[in-house]
This record gives structure tokens, C-alpha cells and sequence, in this order.
């Protein structure tokens, strides 16, 4: 099989390959790392695809710290964007075009063939051509934290560049991380506000239970347990079942019964409001990054 390497870079220009000769780059806050970086090498990590995982990082005990939690090989920037074939742009959107105008030398004496893979919220396709300076496949992607867990979602739309076998080989090498799903790119930002963004608002609501059982008396050990599981089983069940929400909710409240008391409780607090704004507050925020 051909060889296979896939590289990415996050906010303040890390760059992180995958593959069956996998390389991550970081040299940008630890925190970004974590939130993009580190769930996507953790799934590539798992891929069914052999893939060695090479890490770069401006702090040497850094990526010699995250390493050895995946298994990996320290690397340094120049071998990431010299020897990849994917190459993870997993910047903040206003540090894309420095960080590609670093890249492009080094790109273009490249002979074999690259793909960008760009995790940046606003950046079109053509935009990130453009920032490129580079006729090159590029693939414009929107992963979720629980990709670490193998439980993500990662919705991805490729430029005309992309072949089959690379779309092909990418799905593979990502495939432990979870769901991947193709979307018509001016879906993509609505798509992120809620896949992506997601993630946080159900963390607040799991916080917000939890907190809410322990003033019952519940240990708070326990109280974090329940509300995560309740959740995962009431995904699992909407996923599995196909069922509108309203009818599982429906399910649950008996008459004049405890749970309806509590959605009373959560409709006059606003909290269906409040989840509606929360994902359209951050689908405006995308939409003011591309200006």
C-alpha cells in the first residue's frame, strides 16, 4: 500500500500528522491543543490503519509528555511538513494565513502529493486555497472532542482536488474516532454550532444536574455518573431508535408525575430558549469570522 502520513497544525501553528506514518505538530496554547489536537491523535492512535505518530512542540517536554501517552515519536516541523500526506490545519481562523505562508515553501518543493485538512470555523475551501497559494486537494473538516473517545462526529466536505483514494484513505485512518459525515459546505457552520459547540452546552447541562442532585443529598461522585449516563443512554436510544425527542420526552412523563413537574420547572426557567440561542450565538460568531 502506498505510504500514508497525515500531519495537522492547531492554533498558534500546530502542526499534528496521522497516518501509517503519522505526525503531529504543536507549538501553540496547550489548551487549543487539547480542544482539536489531542482527540483526533488520540483517535488516529486507534486507527485500524497502522500509523506511526510523530509529535512537534515549541516546549520540548510537551511532546515528549503527549508522546508517550499515544505511543508516538517526537518530530520536529520541518519532517511533519516535508514527509505528510495529510496535514492537519487545526489553527485559530486569523492565524491560518501566517501559519500557510510559513508552510508554502517547504510545500511546493514538494514532489509527492499532500492534503490540508483544515479544522478552522469560517475558512471556506476556496479561502484556504487562496491562503495557500497552492493548487492542492484540501479538506475542510469540523471534529468534536469525543473523538478521543471514539464517539465523535466529524463532518468533512473536500475541495474538486481530493481523489477517491485520498478521501478514501483519510475516512479510514480517522475512522476510530467516530461518525464521519459528508455536508454541503454552506451547511458546515450550522452543522459545527451544534455537532461541535455542542459539546460544551451538554457539559454545562450534565454540571447543571449534578449540581442539582447533590443539593438533593446525592454524593457528588455519583451525581456526575448518573446525569453522564442518563445522557449517553438517551443519545444511544434517539441514534438507535429513531424516534422524535418529543416522544421519548413524552415517554417519561407520567401525569401529574415527578418529571413533568421538572420540565415545568425547565420551560419556565427558559432552558428551550436558552439551548436555541446557545447554538445560533455561535453559528453568528462563525459567520463573523469570515469578515
Amino acid at each position: 500500500a502506498p505510504h500514508q502520513s497525515l500531519a495537522a497544525l492547531e492554533p498558534g501553528g500546530h502542526l499534528f500528522p496521522l497516518g501509517r506514518r503519522s505526525q503531529l505538530l504543536q507549538d501553540g496554547p496547550r489548551l487549543l491543543v487539547q480542544i482539536h489536537g489531542l482527540p483526533l491523535a488520540q483517535a488516529a492512535a486507534q486507527s485500524p490503519a497502522p500509523a506511526e505518530l510523530l509529535l512537534s512542540n515549541r516546549t520540548p517536554e510537551k511532546a515528549q509528555a503527549l508522546a508517550q501517552q499515544l505511543g508516538a515519536t517526537v518530530s520536529d516541523n520541518e519532517t511533519i511538513a516535508q514527509t505528510c500526506d495529510y496535514i492537519f490545519l487545526g489553527v485559530k481562523p486569523q492565524m491560518m494565513a501566517d501559519l500557510l505562508a510559513r508552510l508554502r515553501p517547504i510545500l511546493s518543493r514538494r514532489q509527492e502529493g499532500f492534503v490540508l485538512v483544515s479544522m478552522a470555523a469560517g475558512l471556506t475551501l476556496q479561502r484556504l486555497g487562496e491562503m495557500a497559494g497552492l493548487s492542492c486537494p484540501i479538506l475542510r473538516i469540523m471534529p468534536n472532542t469525543v473523538c478521543a473517545v471514539g464517539a465523535g462526529l466529524t463532518l468533512y466536505v473536500p475541495s474538486p482536488e481530493v481523489t477517491e483514494e485520498q478521501l478514501s484513505a483519510f475516512l479510514t485512518l480517522m475512522s476510530a474516532s467516530g461518525r464521519l459525515e459528508p455536508l454541503e459546505e454552506h451547511l458546515i457552520d450550522a452543522g459545527s454550532a451544534v455537532a461541535g459547540c455542542g459539546g460544551a452546552f451538554v457539559s454545562l447541562f450534565l454540571e447543571a444536574l449534578a449540581d442539582g442532585a447533590v443539593t438533593c443529598g446525592l454524593p457528588r461522585d455519583k451525581a456526575r455518573r448518573y446525569a453522564a449516563q442518563m445522557v449517553l443512554g438517551t443519545a444511544q436510544l434517539a441514534l438507535q431508535s429513531d424516534q422524535h425527542t418529543a416522544t421519548m420526552k413524552d415517554a417519561v412523563c407520567s401525569p401529574g408525575g415527578t418529571t413533568i413537574a421538572g420540565v415545568r420547572a425547565l420551560e419556565r426557567g427558559g432552558f428551550r430558549s436558552a439551548a436555541m440561542e446557545a447554538v445560533i450565538a455561535a453559528y453568528e460568531k462563525t459567520l463573523a469570522l469570515k469578515s
